[in-house]
């Protein structure tokens, strides 16, 4: 699409897409990793129940602190298991018994352990029974699950996700219910023009401020997009405060959602971490770590900072809100250069996404270097 030229775009929450090689009927992402749960959450010999890409997902903690994942349907009468309690097998492994019958399904390979029910003489292989299990990683304070379009996988997926965090946990964590669609919710996070316009507390960007002329040189990255790296501007006074000189920032973008930005210089490093995750076809979690190092300042001022956040969050949130009453009316949204560009590259990533996988062959990014300006 050439610049100045208006793309209209049918994105209505809840539209059922045809499903094909690494996409959902729903048009969520397979052949991916999300972020099931921060790991501070999930405690030894706990369990808890969430919904990634459509999939119920019991998320884990083994008593000796191991994390796991299994599908949370009892395949007997398809009680949750995240409802039941883990408890050794027979074998002596960690297991969790399904609250309804007793079934215990193996922590690390979903295989059922024990039907209590069995008498001597009924010919049933237990082994021949299991629950879907779903690859997890545990890395900077966050848990992960690996959602194969392939139910039966059982392979070695790729490697999870790498943001070049330098700390090992989150300083604190927010998180936000979007009832959108993931499309949705991704495009409307990284929208440039809507910063003066919703965002208008005092301490972040007062409606005093007017709108400014913003030009950032995009660079292709990964499985999406960066902001070159830059010196800041508008806030390099409080970057100079709280970091130090010679401080450079950097956003970046990458499917399936994950948006990450970071200010730092050779001492000290200010990492905000949002990460999408597609619940269903019509509910997206957003949740968001900020992670410091090198700056102690930032420690005294954190119980601000939180509220801060949170309120930012929700105020993203509440205009989805608003939003979700016009969608039903309308069967395109109407996009523009240069504001919409980076939604434009967000559906050419999944396109491109969906064709590598259907054909066998690697991803291409189709992302080029450009220049955007806008005002905001």
């Amino acid at each position: 699409m050439a610049d100045g030229q208006h793309a209209p775009i049918t994105l209505i929450p809840g539209t059922t897409r045809p499903a094909g090689a690494g996409v959902s009927a729903e048009g969520l992402l397979l052949d991916c990793w999300y972020l099931a749960r921060p790991s501070a959450e999930v405690k030894p010999g706990t369990q808890a129940r969430v919904m990634v890409a459509g999939e119920p997902v019991l998320v884990g903690r083994t008593a000796a602190g191991e994390p796991f994942a299994l599908k949370d349907v009892c395949p007997h009468r398809g009680v949750p298991l995240s409802a039941g309690r883990q408890m050794p097998a027979p074998d002596g492994n960690p297991s969790v018994q399904c609250p309804y019958h007793g079934w215990q399904f193996g922590t690390g390979d979903g295989v059922c352990k024990l039907m209590p029910s069995l008498v001597e003489g009924q010919a049933v292989d237990t082994a021949r029974v299991k629950v879907r299990r779903y690859p997890v990683a545990e890395k900077h304070g966050l848990l992960f699950v690996y959602i194969a379009a392939d139910p039966r996988f059982d392979g070695e997926p790729p490697p999870p996700p790498e943001f070049g965090l330098r700390a090992e946990r989150p300083r604190f964590v927010v998180s936000r219910v979007f009832e959108a669609h993931m499309d949705n919710a991704v495009v409307g996070l990284m929208d440039p023009a809507h910063v003066p316009f919703v965002h208008t507390q005092w301490w972040w960007r007062p409606p005093s401020t007017g709108l400014r002329l913003k030009e950032k040189q995009f660079e292709p990255r990964g499985r999406g997009w960066a902001i070159a790296r830059h010196a800041p501007s508008g806030n390099s006074l409080a970057y100079r405060l709280l970091f130090g000189q010679d401080v450079t920032t950097e956003i970046v973008f990458e499917l399936p959602g994950y948006r990450w930005e970071v200010v730092e210089n050779g001492r000290a490093q200010f990492f905000t971490l949002t990460c999408l995750t597609p619940m269903d076809g019509r509910t997206t979690l957003i949740t968001q770590a900020s992670y410091w190092t090198g700056a102690p300042l930032l420690d005294l001022i954190k119980p601000f900072l939180i509220p801060g956040a949170r309120e930012f969050l929700d105020q993203d949130g509440r205009f989805v809100d608003l939003q979700n009453q016009g969608l039903p009316h309308m069967r395109t949204m109407l996009w523009i250069d240069d504001i919409d560009v980076q939604a434009k590259w967000y559906h050419a990533l999944k396109k491109e996404w969906a064709g590598a996988r259907a054909e066998d062959r690697a991803f291409a990014n189709p992302v080029k270097p450009a220049t955007l300006r806008w005002r905001s």
